[in-house]
């Protein structure tokens, strides 16, 4: 198999961590696919993209199975910032 991106043929099966973004959360779910290892292209087979789509349909119903929560994802605010370069700009 050669890779529609970069035309290499170096594609093996990788264990990678897909992300699934359940409302405000971020799910890494570990599933092994074929990457290429030029260009990093991720190729899926249907029974892959069934069994995400259907776990993705079953964490939006039920958000807590089998899940661990490994951290925080943090939303840094500009508000300050930019008010603080706006008061700045005005003293020039």
């Amino acid at each position: 198999m050669k890779c529609i991106i970069c035309h290499g043929d170096n594609i093996q099966m990788t264990m990678i961590q897909e992300t699934l973004k359940i409302e405000n959360d971020l799910v890494y779910v570990p599933i092994s696919i074929s990457v290429c290892r030029s260009c990093g292209e991720r190729y899926y087979d249907r029974k892959t993209m069934r069994f995400l789509e259907q776990l993705y349909q079953t964490l939006r119903k039920e958000k807590q199975m089998n899940l661990q929560e490994i951290g925080k994802i943090l939303l840094y605010s500009c508000d300050k910032v930019q008010s603080g370069l706006n008061q700045n700009r005005s003293h020039l």
